[in-house]
């Protein structure tokens, strides 16, 4: 690929970059809105752990039903309509959950979290597209950077949610207005993404080599192997930290917030730095080194004890769950002609284990407390680590 076209002289293609990072820090807002605060909502609705595991099993459900028809969405209206189609859907089910909230209506809840997992779905995907597409014109790595502005929107989110935590605002509240703003923020920021016939037609990236052919490949299901213990290492502490907190250490739901925050502080710190230290030493010698990282933060959360080693524990889980997903979407895409069905195969292991997986630690931690059921995840990052040689970059040609 050039690099021409990534010039400081193309403004549509600066406005473009800037558009998706609004995207994706919008989209890390959204998330953090509701995860903060899940003790508030599981109280609100007067549920246990277990039922509320199975509550966000409603948007994990629809978020991976979402995945095999976003590809062919995004195909048909471009990834411009198809983020802030996403975004709408997203805000539509956090105003429900505001009233599902303020009726105590768990069916609402259900309904509200479809349409939050609905368009998380094809919200994310689309997002993807765009910023791989902006990425190969600028000529330089973005996605590092992207996934960063996602952790950016979601210690922002969690940042909001510890103040309006700690200021009594009723979660209602707060869902409401989070759901209206931001399809308007993100309809503002897709008008300036890459025109739509970059997307349509003869562009559609899968001509010989398909997803189909990707899902054969030894070196694609391991690199997928590797993201899902990653994402799952991310997605359980996105889920669960806050109760672990609350449930597991009596902290707290002001503290539980904090935790939150510290772990997707340390998520965005580690996505800002992570892209000198990948070119300096390597994909793999990295990736083991965040393993052993999130290995030691997530044992020092389950058995830290005082609250303090517990809050260091959750920033070291942070840093070493940071690199996992975007290094995968890199070495998916090593190859640029075959890059766009690798990258779907892989995403689509990543997201399924990132919304799917940890919702199910909830049953596990009504029966058995929830830090015990939190050792589920050592052996996600064990899987993680273990698969890090299969992101190695494939020679060029």
């Amino acid at each position: 690929m050039t690099t021409s076209t990534g010039t400081a002289a193309d403004p549509a293609l600066l406005r473009a970059r800037t558009a998706v990072v609004i995207a994706f820090w919008t989209s890390g807002v959204a998330l953090a809105a509701l995860l903060a605060r899940l003790p508030a909502a599981r109280d609100d609705l007067g549920l246990n752990t277990a039922e509320l595991g199975l509550l966000l099993l409603c948007v994990s459900a629809s978020s991976v039903a979402s995945l095999p028809t976003a590809g062919p969405v995004v195909a048909r209206f471009g990834p411009a309509r198809t983020v802030l189609g996403g975004a709408v859907l997203v805000g539509l089910g956090q105003v429900l959950a505001a009233l599902a909230l303020a009726t105590t209506a768990v069916w609402l809840a259900a309904a509200a979290l479809l349409f939050v997992g609905l368009g998380t779905g094809v919200w994310d995907v689309a997002m993807n597209v765009e910023g791989a597409d902006v990425e190969r014109r600028l000529g330089r790595s973005l996605m590092p950077r992207l996934h960063a502005a996602f952790s950016i929107g979601t210690v922002s989110g969690a940042g909001v949610s510890t103040v309006t935590a700690a200021l009594d605002v009723p979660l209602a509240a707060q869902l409401a207005a989070v759901g209206l703003a931001g399809p308007v923020l993100v309809g503002a920021a897709t008008r300036c993404f890459l025109a739509a016939p970059q997307h349509t037609g003869s562009a559609e990236p899968r001509p010989r080599f398909g997803v189909r052919d990707a899902w054969r490949e030894p070196r694609t299901v391991l690199v997928g192997l590797m993201v899902l213990g990653f994402a799952l290492t991310e997605g359980a502490a996105n889920d669960w930290i806050a109760v672990a907190l609350v449930d597991g250490h009596g902290a707290t739901e002001a503290v539980g917030a904090v935790a939150f925050g510290c772990f997707v502080t340390a998520m965005t710190t580690g996505r800002f730095v992570g892209g000198a230290l990948l070119d300096r030493f390597g994909r793999v010698a990295v990736l083991r080194a965040t393993a052993v990282l999130a290995l030691a933060g997530l044992l020092l959360v389950l058995f830290g004890g005082p609250l303090p080693v517990v809050l260091a524990g959750t920033l070291l889980w942070g840093l070493g769950a940071s690199l996992g997903f975007p290094v995968g979407m890199s070495a998916a895409a090593d190859d640029p002609e075959r890059a766009a069905p690798r990258v779907s195969a892989v995403s689509s292991i990543g997201y399924v284990a990132f919304l799917a997986g940890p919702p199910l630690i909830g049953p596990l931690g009504q029966q058995f407390g929830i830090l015990t059921s939190l050792l589920v995840v050592v052996g996600a990052v064990v899987l993680g680590g273990v698969t890090s040689g299969a992101a190695r970059p494939l020679p060029r040609p």
